[in-house]
């Protein structure tokens, strides 16, 4: 169950911080799965540094989570999660991306954007996407935490974005075990790392209504035996399957029953 304050905090402000989302010993299962995953990655060829988005190599990414360990399968559909999820969007969505990122000592930040922005055209007016966030350690400014522009989850259009938003900016503080919801909408970028010896792990999974393309196309992400071993409720989730948006306006199409 997830409280109301919080349901209102992500309301009101854009994002909500739920705490204990994972006890002790599922934290640690979720950075062995993350570690599994990196090896997993590496042994791909799949680069963890990305030099559109990421100024140094010190800011590593692992991608298509569901596709590297059966782990962050179930933690794509995790209670507590989906509840703030279809608070927020309602029943029907799809996760899109599933992706970590790890801001090692030295790391530096990206561009701000915001989520909505990157799949949905403006004007931005209500939520389509939510990112679940994922703290797999203490999360504060000076290990790289999030940077949110408060209130950015309002804007509407590119016009609305402050042209020097960095004084404004605010870091996402949030103990390990826990998870941020953060509404699409509102505007942020990756932290800095300036620990001398910290690392900050971060997995987002990121919803979207099931009109929205996925930015992942799972089908081909995902290996013939991870496929064969969905269930129902992943291939809804993943959008694997035969038919595709079809959701919204099937039924006028439907002849109605003799």
């Amino acid at each position: 169950m997830i409280a109301d304050d919080a349901l209102r905090h992500l309301r009101d402000e854009g994002f909500c911080v739920v705490d204990g989302a994972l006890s002790p010993t599922e934290l640690g299962e979720a950075r062995a799965a993350l570690d599994r995953a990196i090896d997993a990655s590496r042994e791909a060829g799949v680069p963890g540094h990305d030099a559109r988005l990421d100024p140094n190599a010190s800011n590593i990414r692992v991608y298509n989570l569901p596709a590297r360990d059966p782990f962050f399968l179930d933690l794509m559909r995790r209670p507590s999660a989906r509840a703030v999820v279809e608070a927020a969007l309602g029943p029907d969505v799809l996760v899109s991306n599933f992706t970590a990122n790890i801001a090692l000592p030295g790391s530096g930040s990206m561009r701000m954007h915001s989520d909505q922005a990157l799949s949905v055209p403006a004007p931005w007016d209500d939520p389509w996407v939510l990112n679940i966030i994922w703290c797999l350690d203490d999360v504060h400014a000076d290990n790289g935490a999030t940077r949110y522009l408060p209130g950015s989850h309002r804007f509407r259009t590119f016009a609305d974005v402050p042209a020097d938003p960095e004084p404004l900016m605010r870091p996402f503080e949030a103990p390990a075990g826990s998870f941020i919801a953060m509404d699409g909408r509102l505007w942020h970028t990756s932290g800095a790392n300036v620990t001398a010896d910290e690392q900050r792990r971060m997995l987002f999974a990121y919803y979207a209504m099931d009109f929205i393309r996925p930015q992942i196309t799972w089908t081909e992400a995902l290996s013939p035996e991870a496929k064969a071993g969905l269930d129902d409720d992943a291939r809804k989730l993943l959008g694997v399957g035969v038919m595709g948006n079809t959701r919204i306006g099937g039924a006028l199409t439907r002849l109605a029953p003799a």
